[in-house]
């Protein structure tokens, strides 16, 4: 099985996506998923989907893209991150599936 391979993103590409980008990691590595995480301002995003699997965001999303995007401001409120990371883990699980 291959990576997923994951994009983390905010405004800048620094402070709330490292946040969520550890949280990401260790999400992965108690459930045994072996990611490619990338950290990215969201602008990147559009001419790095091609290349990735996920998109996981802590901010508005300013398009649509061809890879699943979530919304992961949880991550950095604590309401509702169960849910948020459900919805990675189905995400990771429906990806891995398809590889």
């Amino acid at each position: 099985m291959s990576k997923v391979r994951v994009l983390v993103a905010c405004g800048a590409g620094i402070a709330t996506s490292t946040v969520v980008m550890k949280k990401i990691e260790d999400l992965f590595a108690r459930n045994h998923i072996d990611a490619q995480i990338t950290q990215i301002k969201i602008a990147e995003a559009v001419s790095k989907q091609d290349s990735n699997d996920m998109l996981i965001t802590t901010t508005m999303l300013p398009t649509e893209y061809k890879i699943p995007a979530i919304k992961a401001m949880a991550f950095l409120t604590g309401i509702g991150q169960d849910k948020v990371e459900a919805q990675i883990l189905e995400e990771a699980a429906k990806i891995q599936a398809r590889q």
